[in-house]
């Protein structure tokens, strides 16, 4: 006997070889299932959690489908709340005068800037860093829908990360003037003590 000669079953049949006795049906199965295929090429029942089936008549959608369309949702509400605060925040820090009026009146100190227009160049910098943030946001949000994997974090993080970083710029000309730096600590240690 050659070693290329069939191997022979029990019915004395050559064993099929490479799917050649298969259905069509059963070759696109093992095909689209590579679980079943290999449990059939080690001689073993394919599981019925791996078997090709179609999905029932009135099947719910799976949970992996609505938790993918709940990442959507959030992740697509997540970004326009970020386009919304960065439309709202870029023109107020462009306007550093306006913004550090504003925001010592709402800390309730009566301070100005000795030099207001010092402050822009931080407001400017601090609407670069939320434009584009939230356009890298965007762009790290859609590649990562594309490729089926959990978006939501990652419009939440940026917007976490550029809020931080923005507001520490907003605020290094309101510390940088020593007269509003004494007006807010007189008017923080003054509320403390009462």
């Amino acid at each position: 006997m050659t070693d290329d000669a069939p191997e022979v079953d029990p019915d004395g049949r050559p064993r099929p070889q490479f799917g050649e006795y298969a259905t069509p049906e059963e070759q696109r199965a093992r095909i689209r299932q590579p679980e079943t295929t290999a449990a059939l090429s080690n001689g073993q029942a394919p599981d019925e959690r791996t078997t090709p089936r179609g999905p029932a008549v009135g099947a719910a959608p799976s949970v992996r489908g609505r938790g993918r369309l709940v990442d959507r949702v959030v992740t697509g509400v997540l970004l326009g709340y970020g386009l919304f605060i960065v439309l709202t925040s870029i023109p107020t820090f462009i306007d550093y005068g306006g913004f550090a009026s504003t925001f010592l009146s709402a800390l309730g100190v009566s301070a100005t800037l000795a030099d207001p227009g010092a402050g822009r160049g931080w407001g400017l910098a601090a609407s670069l860093v939320l434009g584009v943030g939230w356009l890298v946001a965007v762009l790290l949000s859609f590649a990562n829908l594309r490729a089926g994997r959990i978006t939501f974090w990652i419009p939440l993080v940026a917007g976490i990360v550029c809020n931080l970083v923005s507001s520490a710029l907003v605020i290094i000309p309101l510390v940088s003037d020593h007269a509003v730096w004494s007006a807010i600590e007189s008017t923080l240690m003054g509320s403390a003590g009462r």
